[in-house]
């Protein structure tokens, strides 16, 4: 069942929340959001311990570990915001990035539940073996080695009984704060929080479905059929649904493992080279891309062979945002600032007033890029460059770019770990210049050709439909003009507030003049009453006034 907005349960929540921020020090971004009023207005009372050595710590440390203290949906969170380099500095990124599920593990018998409720039985009955001691412990699963009876060895994937209930009643809170927030700051507003929230509601709740990220892996699996040397798990269908996924065993080295993979006699400059191109197919060939390719998401195997493995972040990229993107590169390259421009406005659906500020930010970073070496960009650096003019200019990218912005930035570091001589831009030109020749190939041309044909056709003939519907909606009188000015409502609450403390102000002024005139009297003597009139109208403007400066004041605060 929702819960209703204010409701005892999300206030005492609220409560929670706000005690972890105070702890590490976000006391002030509280009091200044009207927070900490929210709470106290309801009854409850904030514990403002002092926050210790937490305080002293760096602002993006803190971050993470208050995230972390919150719970495993803002854990997710923290995670989604690690992708989002168009919002964020790379101090927060890079701190973000570290953050862990760092929870005790279930029993298992508490574990199977819900899992044991959906197959009809008990879970040690479907496998030949399967260990109570957990492979990994994370905040919405954990994992666990078993054979099958067909006798293929099998991680299974579980996910936490109650998990989903308490990441919804989280989102239902994260919503109405972005809301309550992007009305509340103009500056939040221009970040679309209310956006943000959604997308990460829709990636938080695909990653609790075990089934989807089953598909995901055979999609990717599917692309690489014909080739041996990239491989994904096996996905047992049988047994895989909503709350569980058993796919097959890596018997690999993960990449996380230095060490291992030092001691493996791996050719490692070919590992690097094979990961980015299979990387760089999803992108620009599939449009179907694992976001998060760092080392711990990839095992090595014999042979040099690559195996993936969690693919419950993937990015898709449509075919126009994937030509964008091939335009954006082309743009940097031929110097044409005005082109690099254009594309990052229209991909922050910002306003054209902002085109020539960013265009002189952006045509001094092609100067200082252009001509270098290959071997010698950076593309990581390039990429927080390039972001952080669109942070400077409060623009924020679509949510299918942070993912490849973000999915570049780990295949990058992992090259590089791999092979300190990997040069991505290098790997990537060949991928680039293929797009740029396929968009002029024949066969694209012909397609784009009837696509527009059979657009211009329609439009055609439904023009007198629509003309005719139009008519009769004038004839009778149910055509409107609308005018929707963005934010107006603000606007006007601010101008009655002012004209409400300007007419306090001008009654206020009039009573000081008018018991100054009254009290000014001498010789004779004041009658009582006058006398009372001029007191009380002297003491009700000195309190006018001091109401005037506290919502002055107040005002100021809120802006």
């Amino acid at each position: 069942m929702p819960v209703a907005p204010g409701s005892p349960s999300e206030l005492r929540r609220l409560t929670e929340l706000s005690s972890i921020l105070i702890r590490y020090g976000f006391g002030d971004f509280l009091r200044y959001a009207g927070i900490d009023q929210i709470v106290e207005k309801a009854g409850e009372i904030l514990h403002r311990k002092s926050p210790g050595e937490a305080e002293d710590a760096p602002a993006p440390v803190r971050m993470r570990k208050a995230l972390e203290d919150m719970g495993p949906t803002f854990i997710k969170l923290g995670q989604i915001l690690s992708t989002r380099v168009d919002l964020l500095s790379p101090d927060f990124i890079l701190e973000l990035e570290k953050l862990r599920d760092h929870v005790p593990t279930l029993p298992f018998e508490d574990l199977v539940v819900e899992v044991e409720a959906e197959l009809g039985r008990p879970i040690r009955e479907v496998f030949e073996r399967i260990d109570s001691v957990a492979l990994a412990a994370g905040s919405i699963a954990q994992t666990h080695r078993a054979r099958l009876k067909t006798g293929e060895e099998v991680v299974v994937k579980i996910r936490r009984p109650g998990i989903r209930g308490v990441i919804d009643a989280d989102l239902r809170l994260l919503t109405r704060i972005a809301r309550f927030a992007a009305r509340r700051f103009e500056d939040i507003a221009r970040l679309h929080p209310e956006a943000i929230i959604r997308e990460f509601a829709n990636s938080i709740h695909t990653e609790l479905d075990f089934a989807i990220e089953g598909r995901n892996a055979e999609t990717i699996a599917k692309s690489f059929e014909d080739d041996p040397t990239i491989g994904t798990p096996k996905v047992f269908w049988d047994w895989t649904s909503e709350k569980m996924n058993v796919q097959a065993f890596i018997d690999g080295v993960p990449g996380s493992d230095r060490a291992a993979v030092d001691a493996g006699g791996f050719d490692q400059k070919a590992i690097a080279l094979r990961g980015a191109n299979a990387v760089l197919k999803m992108m620009f060939e599939d449009r179907f891309f694992h976001a998060d390719p760092h080392p711990g998401n990839v095992f090595y195997l014999p042979g040099n062979r690559l195996v993936f493995i969690d693919f419950g972040m993937v990015g898709q990229l449509s075919r126009q945002r994937r030509d964008e993107m091939v335009d954006l590169l082309h743009g940097m390259v031929e110097r044409r600032a005005d082109r690099v421009t254009e594309i990052l406005l229209t991909w922050a659906d910002a306003d054209e007033r902002q085109n020539l500020a960013l265009e002189s930010r952006i045509d001094a970073f092609i100067d200082r890029v252009h001509g270098v070496a290959l071997d010698r960009l950076d593309i990581a650096s390039l990429t927080r460059d390039l972001f952080s003019a669109m942070r400077d200019h409060d623009l924020a990218l679509p949510s299918d770019l942070t993912l490849m912005a973000k999915a570049f930035a780990s295949l990058d570091g992992m090259g590089r770990q791999l092979d300190p001589e990997f040069d991505m831009v290098a790997v990537a030109e060949p991928f680039l210049h293929r797009q740029m020749l396929g968009r002029y190939a024949p066969d694209r041309l012909a397609r784009k050709a009837r696509e527009g044909a059979a657009e211009g056709v329609e439009l055609i003939t439904g023009l007198p439909r629509d003309l005719r519907k139009l008519l009769q909606m004038a004839q009778r009188g149910r055509l409107r003009l609308g005018v929707d000015v963005v934010q107006m409502e603000h606007y006007l609450d601010r101008f009655d507030r002012s004209i409400t403390r300007l007419t306090i102000a001008i009654v206020t002024a009039a009573l000081i003049m008018g018991s100054s005139i009254v009290m000014s009297f001498s010789g004779a003597k004041m009658p009582i009453g006058l006398s009372v009139f001029a007191v009380t109208g002297f003491l009700a403007s000195v309190l006018s006034g001091f109401w005037l400066i506290y919502s002055s004041w107040r005002s100021g605060g809120r802006r």
